[in-house]
């Protein structure tokens, strides 16, 4: 399995109208044949030192393998949410994971 998370900050400049753009963006983007399982969310009202919460959405994808993941990332799907939403993006972290088990 591999697993897929990527946090979004949006610009400051996004409106409410922008802002449903992008999540239905998200959840179209995450409805690509490849995606095994997936998950879309804002942060969680929790507050430790460690906890990053300043982002304003995640997605976290698993997919049966890297091969299905590339396939994702080169898919009419994912080049869709780009060309509707990159321009609200002010930045974006990705953590890709290899799982063991």
């Amino acid at each position: 399995m591999h697993t897929h998370t990527v946090f979004f900050w949006l610009k400051d400049d996004v409106d409410e109208s922008g802002s449903e753009a992008f999540w239905k963006g998200l959840d179209l983007l995450t409805r690509e044949p490849h995606v095994r399982d997936r998950r879309i969310g804002k942060p969680a009202a929790t507050s430790r030192d460690v906890v990053d919460s300043t982002y304003a959405c995640a997605i976290v994808l698993r997919f049966d393998d890297l091969s299905d993941h590339d396939a994702y990332q080169v898919s009419d799907e994912h080049q869709a949410f780009l060309d509707a939403c990159l321009g609200m993006i002010s930045r974006v972290q990705v953590y890709d994971v290899a799982e063991t088990d």
